[in-house]
């Protein structure tokens, strides 16, 4: 399966410890597609239908629902938890992705 950053995962995220999103859920890959692509591991951040405005939560549309992107949940899967591809994410919403990794990671 070749992934691709800024593609949306349905992922099985489960089994989690105490306040990590649980559940098969959709996931934004956010490792570049050269880890992708030579590693077992990808990294994504989850996403979910409620949230509030955070500045680490960005808000997409996906499948005509809203969501947000959980910047604060970013976790390292094995590629075996991915379920399959649902889409990709549009270019505004990769440039928000984009900015709010750097600020939250590297300002």
């Amino acid at each position: 399966m070749g992934l691709n950053q800024y593609q949306i995962v349905l992922v099985n995220l489960d089994p989690t410890i105490g306040s990590e999103i649980k559940k098969t859920r959709p996931c934004v890959v956010i490792s570049p597609d050269e880890m992708n692509k030579y590693l077992r591991t990808i990294i994504v951040a989850p996403m979910t239908t409620t949230s509030r405005k955070y500045p680490t939560r960005i808000e997409v549309k996906h499948d005509n629902k809203i969501g947000w992107i959980v910047i604060d949940q970013i976790r390292t899967i094995d590629k075996q938890r991915i379920v399959r591809v649902l889409g990709r994410l549009s270019e505004p919403e990769i440039k928000e992705v984009k900015s709010v990794l750097k600020e939250t990671f590297i300002d």
